[in-house]
């Protein structure tokens, strides 16, 4: 997954935040080891201090790995016990296929991370941190002197993308989890394998394109409207109504006839109370 894999380190992030553990406003020092990282860097020194926010920025913008280094540092002690850590969170996360030696991407034969788990990581964050998301779609960031521009080839064209992140090692090739937004409509999608950058920017920028040229979101349920009921066990009443507790949509192909059949399925029934 290369950098694209700096998503579950960001997870980590967003979540110590949210749960106390760090506010954005916590300096850390930087350490020998972090700052002698190789590969794409926020060009952290030896000792210097920086936020927590910062280290966010470094990440997520620059790609920084010393800036993943530093901050698995300061919440675990060592890379390794974070690295730990992130394969813990993602099992509780329902990433299935996804195992991390490191907190950066960097290659090794124990660091992988499968599409679909990619798609599942980069929805959670939005959905888990909606407070937090804003920081994908920042375009720049400036560290010791130093401006960089976020890597994701899609901010700026007016096609409603925010987000995600961006990965690139020999091993991976070019890869992009990216997000989009427009209307109430929005697309996550994941483009990897590519051999360059500029391949990487035209097909997320096709694919993204498709998505909203040739399907449509179509409501097939509103919310509260009662679509059926099923059996009660040891209840007063007999059955129980079932409705959506939001609008439900299904996405359709623009051209064409699409057969829409519905039906419920349930495992047992309703027990008594509930």
């Amino acid at each position: 997954p290369a950098s694209m894999s700096k998503l579950m380190t960001i997870y980590m992030i967003f979540d110590a935040l949210k749960t106390g553990r760090l506010n954005l406003e916590d300096e850390i020092k930087v350490s020998k080891e972090a700052a002698s990282k190789g590969g794409s860097k926020m060009f952290l020194e030896k000792g210097e201090i920086v936020s927590i926010e910062n280290l966010i920025r470094g990440i997520i913008i620059q790609s920084g790995n010393d800036a993943c280094i530093a901050f698995a540092e300061s919440l675990s002690g060592t890379e390794r016990e974070f690295a730990s850590e992130m394969n813990e969170r993602a099992r509780a996360l329902g990433l299935k296929n996804s195992l991390f030696s490191n907190s950066t991407g960097w290659p090794d034969t124990n660091h992988y991370m499968t599409a679909e788990d990619l798609i599942i990581l980069a929805v959670k964050i939005r959905e888990d941190f909606p407070n937090l998301y804003n920081y994908f779609k920042e375009k720049s960031f400036t560290w010791n002197g130093i401006t960089q521009s976020n890597r994701n080839p899609l901010l700026g064209l007016g096609l409603g993308a925010d987000g995600l992140k961006t990965g690139h090692t020999e091993e991976a090739g070019y890869g992009l989890v990216g997000s989009a937004k427009r209307g109430n409509r929005r697309v996550t999608f994941i483009v990897a394998g590519l051999n360059s950058s500029v391949g990487r920017a035209n097909e997320a920028e096709k694919l993204l394109k498709w998505a909203y040229r040739d399907f449509k979101a179509q409501k097939i349920a509103a919310e509260g409207e009662v679509l059926g009921a099923i059996p009660t066990w040891l209840g007063e009443k007999k059955e129980v109504s079932l409705a959506p507790n939001e609008d439900l949509f299904i996405l359709r192909p623009i051209v064409g006839d699409t057969i829409i059949k519905s039906f419920i399925q349930y495992d047992e029934f309703m027990r008594a109370p509930f």
